[in-house]
């Protein structure tokens, strides 16, 4: 048994829906899609290198 992914969107995106990205963390994957195209591809990487990406991008 599977479990869904749950989608957030980023606190970045703009309120009217036009630059959005979602996010959805599962155990050993982190999946991006765009928000407006829920049903087109999506990015899956490792939880290692998305924590590593998050560390890089927040400058820390």
């Amino acid at each position: 048994m599977s479990a869904e992914p749950i989608w957030l969107k980023s606190s970045y995106s703009g309120p009217e829906g036009s630059q959005c990205v979602e996010v959805a963390a599962l155990p050993r994957t982190v999946h991006v899609r765009d928000s407006k195209r829920t049903n087109g591809p999506e990015l899956a990487v490792g939880a290692p290198a998305w924590a590593a990406f998050i560390t890089y991008a927040s400058g820390t």
